[in-house]
């Protein structure tokens, strides 16, 4: 029996692993204007206007500085989100260390703002723990798949599902009594 060829390898370059993979990456202006909306809408929902706008700006810089190394390009909107998600809670964390002046007592009341301020139902939502209220904004306010609110959150895609779930049959529930 015939021994298989092997190829001689020592002309490969071995793969570095920190070494950023080229992929079919689209142009990171191109991914902005196609889901930039969707992020600044979700920043400014749960930090407010200004500090909303902050986050969504040091999103945009965190993601343009790793976007090289993103090996998957189908997931960029998850990974998009999960970066919004981490900068919203350290725009959270910033805001709750120290006292903010302000003129206006009614902006510093809470991070959740209503983005409809007619309606009752996202004032309902802001009254949902926050895995659950987290959950509904990434699924609702940012129309993002469940798969794309788990890798936003950190989660599974079933527990993204779950915490959906949760959150609408609790609102449902509550919206019975009321």
């Amino acid at each position: 029996m015939p021994v298989p060829a092997t190829r001689d390898d020592s002309s490969i370059a071995p793969v570095d692993p920190a070494r950023p993979r080229r992929s079919r990456l689209p142009p990171f202006d191109a991914v902005v204007e196609l889901h930039g909306r969707a992020l600044l809408r979700f920043c400014i929902a749960r930090l407010g206007p200004d500090r909303g706008e902050d986050a969504f700006q040091e999103t945009l810089l965190a993601a343009l500085r790793r976007y090289p190394q993103l090996r998957d390009p189908d997931a960029v909107l998850g990974w998009l989100f999960a970066i919004a998600h981490r900068k919203v809670i350290d725009g959270a964390r910033s805001a709750a260390r120290g006292p903010t002046p302000s003129d206006r007592i009614d902006e510093q009341a809470g991070a959740w703002l209503d983005p409809e301020p007619t309606g009752s139902v996202w004032s309902r939502v802001a009254q949902l723990p926050p895995k659950q209220r987290e959950a509904i904004a990434l699924r609702f306010l940012a129309d993002l798949p469940h798969r794309d609110v788990g890798a936003a959150m950190g989660t599974s895609t079933e527990a993204a599902r779950r915490n959906v779930h949760e959150g609408l049959r609790r609102l449902r529930a509550d919206g019975d009594r009321a």
